[in-house]
């Protein structure tokens, strides 16, 4: 009762008594206001201006852009309007499940079924009064860069790597660069849009300020997540040891052989969760092994790792804060990483990452690759898969003066016309230096790779 009646009295409040403790921080400075790293972004020192006007400005003329509106996502847009931002988006391609209700409190049980996004967007704009939340249901990739040009700032709410990836290579090929009078070329601040990347697992999760090609991006730190623990494809159909080992066998062992013929099923049906946890009990039972429910087996088939909603609202107000102080410039951001790890007690450490002069996402050299002229196409596209700079899923190439044509491989439609140069040698297909022009899924833009023969 006393929420409701505190969410009735915050509603009808006008926006100068609304954020009226948020307009302290504006229209005064401080001792900690002008000191921290802008030097690290702007040319100059851009000191802090204290203003009755930064408030309105924060309330109808920034544009921010929210990605997610799951856990993390529900959390950093009701922290966001609270906060004073005006004028969100929310971008999302899930629709709401019943499992999610437990820590993604703007949705209820009758909104089960329906986007993410537009339920969010409906229920904040409903408790804030005066702040517009625009939804777009879908992938981020189905948007163009347009779309993204028109945000002060964004702000990632994401579970997956590879959309991070994707989201940090279009934001990196948004930047333009100027020359000065004695030739330097360095990033048009004035096109560079900061993102901010947060992430929960478990007790543990991160903030991270990102300004592209200025600091480390996203694709610069890459090779400092751990590697996917994989569990041997005979421990799983031979000798199980636990309850994911036995759901993965009805997963990805059992459901094959029992449907040989069968499409791919979808992870996230209901009636194929269903039959998974029947047939992990039945494994589990066999073999004396406890622990198997369906919560469980949706974990496990969907790669869910369980979310704590405390971590979800500690990482939120920590990104929000930092949203918060690069649109107002009110008081130093972050540099450029925190981390939250609540496991044992509070533990959070702050580290500057380092941009790496060979990240492919946001550094102006060229990515090299010396190679065997023996080698073939297919050998050199596993290559760039596996190298942990590209670490690229499914590349096209195509060769620039190519010495049997441009187009050396390509999926999708012109696959069967150049699947025969997969057997070929790089020294029949390209000259020593040539420039490839890779187009692969994980990344928005084209990457150019350097054929060194040797």
């Amino acid at each position: 009762l006393e929420a409701l009646l505190f969410a009735a009295l915050f509603a009808a409040m006008d926006d100068a008594e609304r954020f009226k403790d948020v307009d302290q921080l504006l229209i005064r400075t401080g001792p900690l206001a002008n000191q921290g790293n802008y030097g690290s972004i702007f040319p100059e020192h851009v000191p802090f201006e204290p203003s009755a006007d930064i408030l309105p400005f924060l309330r109808q003329g920034a544009n921010i852009l929210v990605i997610g509106a799951g856990g993390l996502g529900c959390e950093l847009l009701k922290d966001l309007a609270l906060v004073g931002f005006g004028n969100i988006d929310v971008i999302d391609m899930d629709t709401i499940d019943v499992s999610n209700l437990n820590r993604q409190f703007l949705f209820r049980s009758s909104d089960v079924g329906r986007p993410k996004c537009q339920v969010a967007a409906e229920f904040v704009m409903k408790r804030v009064k005066g702040v517009t939340v625009n939804s777009h249901f879908g992938k981020i990739q189905d948007k163009d860069a347009s779309f993204y040009r028109q945000f002060q700032l964004i702000v990632l709410g994401l579970d997956s790597i590879e959309a991070r990836r994707w989201i940090n290579s279009m934001l990196c090929s948004l930047v333009t660069y100027e020359s000065s009078e004695d030739g330097t070329v360095t990033p048009d601040i004035s096109s560079v849009i900061p993102f901010i990347d947060g992430g929960t697992e478990g007790l543990k999760g991160h903030a991270r300020v990102i300004f592209p090609r200025v600091t480390a991006c996203f694709e610069c730190t890459l090779d400092l997540f751990p590697p996917q623990i994989a569990v041997p494809l005979c421990t799983i159909a031979e000798t199980p040891r636990n309850a994911a080992h036995c759901i993965l066998y009805a997963h990805l062992i059992l459901h094959d052989r029992e449907f040989p013929d069968a499409v791919k099923p979808d992870n996230d049906d209901p009636e194929y969760q269903q039959w998974v946890y029947a047939k992990a009990v039945e494994r589990a039972t066999t073999f004396g092994i406890g622990g198997v429910t369906l919560t469980h087996t949706q974990g496990v088939i969907k790669n869910i790792i369980p979310a704590i909603a405390s971590t979800n609202a500690i990482v939120s107000a920590m990104c929000a804060l930092e949203a918060f102080k690069i649109v107002t410039n009110c008081a130093a951001y972050l540099s450029n990483n925190c981390m939250y790890m609540g496991t044992h007690g509070l533990y959070t450490p702050t580290f500057c990452y380092e941009r790496s002069s060979l990240c492919v996402a946001c550094s102006t050299t060229r990515v090299s690759l010396t190679v065997p002229p023996s080698e073939t196409l297919e050998a050199f596209l596993q290559r760039m898969v596996d190298d942990p700079r590209m670490r690229f899923k499914s590349p096209s190439v195509r060769a620039e003066g190519g010495l049997r044509g441009d187009t050396l491989y390509m999926r999708g439609a012109l696959e069967s016309a150049t699947r025969a140069n997969l057997a070929l040698p790089m020294c029949e297909l390209v000259r020593d230096g040539a420039s490839l022009i890779v187009t692969d899924p994980a990344l928005p833009v084209n990457t150019t790779v350097i054929v060194q023969f040797g």
